[in-house]
């Protein structure tokens, strides 16, 4: 049975952009996330850090509500995500509702997939246009400015087994920005791709910082991650245990884990 937290009434124009509290999640008897609580604020960008099987990936996926919290509510520009307070109790949302609001937080997956019998261009308007109900026309065109800003408008007309794994993720990056969403999140975007191709795919995430798109990074470059995010949050054991300014812990982290964890990575 799912428990929440009772959320804010109204909508919270100078809160968080993203607030999740209380995230619990378990598969069978294992408990992978244990009460997390964090704020994403509109315009920053956020490195979740940890070794593999803290609890990072599983975070964003409940996050976007391709996971279920046993616990906890999640928050997106004011709005709950997933429920609706109905006479001062709780309720899930049907399966349609659920969908529309995963809209607004375009998440990128280590594997891209992308249709294969469908040219880069279809996979980029599939979701605008059978999902969002937007026009072919208007769908096609967002969707040629999209590619142009992540270096592939001469790609149009390809099919993914055409491209290298570097041009796939760029791909599936302008696929999550056609549906315009409010933020962004990562899952390891580079962690599938041949060396010579991660940098291709970090500059355009990047690019998408400096212009203020809200992410959430799940990366294990974390060189990169420093370079280009205001906030580290380190998890262990599905808690977060440390968490600040990303040039601050790496110079300086106070939790044992975290140091023993960037003196290994940086």
């Amino acid at each position: 049975m799912t428990t929440l937290a009772t959320p804010p009434v109204g909508r919270q124009l100078d809160g968080p952009l993203i607030s999740a509290r209380g995230i619990s999640k378990s598969f069978g008897g294992h408990q992978v996330l244990h009460d997390v609580s964090l704020d994403v604020r509109r315009g920053e960008a956020v490195c979740l850090l940890g070794r593999s099987g803290s609890g990072k990936s599983t975070f964003l996926r409940c996050l976007n509500l391709l996971e279920r919290a046993e616990e906890g509510i999640v928050m997106l520009d004011g709005e709950l995500l997933g429920h609706h307070v109905h006479r001062g109790r709780i309720h899930r949302l049907p399966a349609r509702r659920e969908a529309a609001q995963r809209q607004h937080l375009g998440m990128v997956f280590q594997q891209f997939n992308l249709f294969a019998h469908k040219t880069v261009l279809e996979n980029v308007i599939e979701a605008p246009v059978k999902v969002a109900g937007r026009s072919r026309r208007e769908a096609s065109a967002h969707a040629l400015e999209l590619l142009e800003r992540v270096g592939l408008a001469e790609k149009v007309g390809a099919y993914p087994g055409q491209l290298s794994g570097g041009q796939q993720q760029r791909v599936a990056i302008a696929r999550a920005l056609a549906m315009r969403p409010k933020a962004l999140l990562f899952d390891e975007p580079t962690s599938a791709l041949d060396p010579e191709m991660v940098n291709e795919v970090l500059q355009v995430i990047r690019d998408l910082v400096v212009d203020g798109m809200t992410t959430i990074i799940v990366t294990h470059e974390v060189g990169f991650a420093r370079e280009v995010c205001d906030r580290f949050v380190f998890l262990q054991d599905g808690r977060i245990v440390e968490e600040g300014p990303a040039r601050r812990l790496t110079e300086g982290a106070e939790h044992p884990a975290t140091r023993d964890f960037l003196s290994k990575v940086l």
